[in-house]
């Protein structure tokens, strides 16, 4: 099979193209470096040639209102370069409870993205993610002030950005879902509990403030970023996680 990955060589999408590849597949990394613009549609066409599948990880450069315009624009771009192509199947990672939250601006976008796809002329598949666990220590920076961190009590179900890639990999070497695949990790805690556990593990004498105002996912409120009862459950825990790294 051979599959295009916008974002290929991005955090995600750089473990994908190899497992695809050690798994036998072709496996084409799709980014700026490769000479793909999904802005321009600069290099989409020959990124996409022959390909059966198109596995989009590309990432807005902002989390503002901006990102509105990258979501629109590189998904209408791709769904017409894909449907050039003959591709048979695309795959877009999303946000677990992403369309809860109308009142962030980067997850109305990635909402917009989802409904453009599901309209697209391709057989589809969304798999949403809850947050990763590499993305604990920056949610942190964004709130930290000297020897506090301050964070909010909204819980989360975070996953390893392993578990997920194989998650993208199985979806999209498989059926077209018309639908969408939940994937969270096994644990769910408040994000004040979450940034207590992580600076404990990296002995971190900072303190962690509870503040329910403090930072985007103050935004947030009860379970909407916590996996429903039809998720599928990742295997790593995020404490063992913490251990390895």
């Amino acid at each position: 099979m051979k599959l295009t990955v916008i974002g290929g060589t991005g955090r995600i999408g750089s473990q994908v193209v190899r497992k695809l590849t050690e798994a036998g597949h072709q496996a084409v990394p799709a980014a700026p470096s490769t000479g793909v613009d999904l802005i321009t549609g600069e290099g989409l066409d020959r990124a996409l040639a022959g390909a059966d599948v198109v596995i989009d990880l590309a990432n807005s450069p902002t989390f503002d209102e901006a990102s509105i315009d990258f979501f629109r624009t590189s998904m209408n771009n791709l769904l017409r370069a894909g449907e050039r192509a003959g591709v048979r199947h695309q795959v877009v990672l999303s946000i677990v409870g992403v369309d809860q939250v109308p009142q962030l601006d980067y997850y109305r976008a990635k909402t917009m993205q989802e409904e453009l796809l599901r309209q697209g002329p391709t057989p589809y598949s969304i798999v949403r993610a809850t947050q990763f666990f590499e993305f604990v220590d920056a949610v942190m920076d964004w709130t930290a002030d000297g020897d506090t961190v301050h964070l909010p009590t909204t819980r989360l179900q975070p996953i390893a950005a392993a578990d997920i890639v194989d998650a993208v990999i199985e979806v999209a070497t498989g059926e077209p879902l018309l639908g969408i695949r939940n994937v969270a990790g096994p644990d769910v805690f408040s994000l004040d509990e979450l940034g207590r556990v992580t600076l404990a593990a990296h002995h971190d004498a900072r303190t962690v403030v509870t503040d329910d105002e403090a930072g985007m996912f103050a935004a947030v409120t009860g379970d909407v970023l916590t996996a429903g009862p039809d998720a599928h459950l990742a295997p790593t825990h995020y404490r063992d996680w913490l251990q390895k790294v």
